[in-house]
């Protein structure tokens, strides 16, 4: 049989970490063997649809290379594809479902369902409903349908046994049924729910293996008691462990934790967060920790999927993402980063292809671009005590004393190349018989007012032009006193 999984997001904002990496696994599993990736967007949920969300899932995983075989836009043999498109098909199934003793009309209002929640409460056990329009007559059904009266449809649950599922990741998974809820399938509106409509669709769409988050675990026994209620195959389960913002809070969208976009305003390549976001929650095998979409494709594996929590660590992503940055080309590196000079290197004097040739070595996220190289433009004020560095030995006084040697043999190059700047404060180092740091560090400061910087001072003053290295140098000096 043909491998079909489905990526079935609601439309309720951006793309989070935990929804791209739902959408990730769902896509390497069928691509490795070959099979069909569709896409259906959930939208039963109408008080919590967002505008334009559809728009954001669409343009997420087309940017990310998670390209669907069926979908709402392209269409297929098992569409439509979008679930409140397909509302009159939910309402035959759960008519069918009544018929076959495995549902309900239930006419409770508000009012009653409060009392039975308020009574739950009271008892200190879990909300559930109590069954009372199970035990009506099919007359008395007819009667309030022909008056009129408001009714949802809800799934009878047994009231005695187990129920069991196998699941890929966490094995077997066994409840009493006596603590299943008796819950709404189709609403007062004609809506299913999700618990409904997910699984007549993954049905009707023939969907075999189904990736999701492990809360939806306690669920999954519902699901399966409707499966065989209309003598349907199950599909595979793989549920995964959430991502967690740390040890104790999940990632989640409601707490305002990092959607996909915001990771890329953030300065992180897209195929960084994919790379990453794979690696949370499934190990493959030996050390390689850096792929390409392709390369993860070839060496997925659902044995890799891990049973524990994954904790999002920013400057785990951060560091593969300066893989990413180094394994750019030289012109790629610089078109990405022109953006994040606009605004911050405005002079025409600098040369940002040279910035840039320092930047790649050095940077992590282009979004700290700006603050790296913000003094090109304007030196800005800084502390005499930048000067003091214990490895360099350095302090104001003996930087003083290093920028008064440098200026003149600076002022006296003609040729203002920074092969001929190294080469001369090299030869400065050498007849004053001190370590370069004593010389450079004091010449880092003085041209960035920064300790750290994309280059060392040699590169910074061939970047900046003499004039405005011996100008910057003088500052200094007059600056220490």
């Amino acid at each position: 049989m043909k491998i079909r999984t489905r990526f079935a997001p609601s439309p309720t904002g951006y793309m989070h970490v935990g929804n791209l990496r739902t959408a990730l696994y769902a896509y390497l599993l069928t691509k490795s063997q070959g099979g069909d990736y569709i896409l259906r967007i959930e939208d039963t949920d109408q008080e919590r649809y967002v505008e334009g969300a559809v728009d954001i899932i669409y343009s997420t995983l087309r940017e990310t290379g998670l390209l669907w075989d069926e979908g709402p836009d392209i269409g297929g043999k098992y569409g439509p594809y979008i679930q409140s498109e397909r509302r009159d098909m939910y309402k035959q199934y759960a008519k069918k479902l009544i018929e076959i003793g495995g549902a309900y009309y239930c006419f409770c209002d508000k009012e009653r369902l409060d009392s039975v929640r308020a009574i739950c409460e009271a008892s200190k056990l879990p909300p559930k409903y109590d069954g009372y329009c199970k035990g009506l007559s099919a007359d008395e059904v007819k009667a309030k349908i022909d008056a009129g009266v408001p009714y949802v449809i809800r799934q009878k649950m047994p009231q005695s046994g187990t129920t069991s599922f196998d699941d890929v990741v966490f094995g077997t998974i066994t409840v009493e049924n006596t603590t299943l809820d008796d819950n709404i399938l189709l609403k007062s509106d004609g809506m299913p729910t999700y618990n409904f409509a997910n699984v007549i669709d993954d049905h009707q769409m023939n969907i075999t293996h189904i990736i999701r988050g492990n809360e939806y675990l306690s669920s999954t026994p519902k699901y399966n008691l409707l499966y065989e209620a209309f003598g349907w195959e199950i599909p595979t389960y793989i549920h995964c462990s959430p991502v967690m913002r740390d040890h104790s809070h999940k990632l989640s969208k409601r707490d305002g934790d990092a959607s996909y976009e915001d990771f890329i305003k953030k300065g992180y390549l897209k195929d960084a967060v994919i790379n990453y976001i794979a690696l949370l929650g499934w190990s493959p095998q030996g050390e390689r920790e850096k792929f390409t979409l392709d390369e993860l494709i070839e060496a997925f594996d659902v044995k890799g999927i891990s049973k524990s929590p994954a904790i999002f660590d920013e400057a785990k992503l951060a560091w593969l993402n300066g893989e990413y940055i180094r394994d750019l080309t030289p012109e790629a590196f610089h078109e990405m980063a022109k953006a994040y000079y606009k605004g911050v290197v405005t002079s025409p004097n600098i040369d940002t292809t040279k910035i840039s040739e320092l930047l790649q070595k050095r940077c992590e996220k282009l979004s700290d671009i700006p603050e790296q190289v913000d003094f090109f433009d304007k030196l800005p004020d800084y502390e005499l005590d930048l000067f003091v560095h214990k490895k360099m030995k350095t302090d104001a006084v003996v930087s003083k004393e290093s920028l008064l040697q440098m200026l003149p043999v600076l002022n006296g190059i003609t040729d203002w190349t920074q092969e001929i700047i190294h080469n001369e404060l090299m030869a400065l180092v050498e007849k004053l018989g001190v370590k370069n740091g004593q010389l450079l560090y004091p010449l880092r400061v003085a041209l960035s007012g920064k300790a750290f910087t994309p280059g060392g001072g040699v590169e910074l003053a061939a970047i900046l032009n003499k004039d405005e290295t011996l100008a910057r140098i003088g500052y200094a000096i007059k600056k220490i006193g």
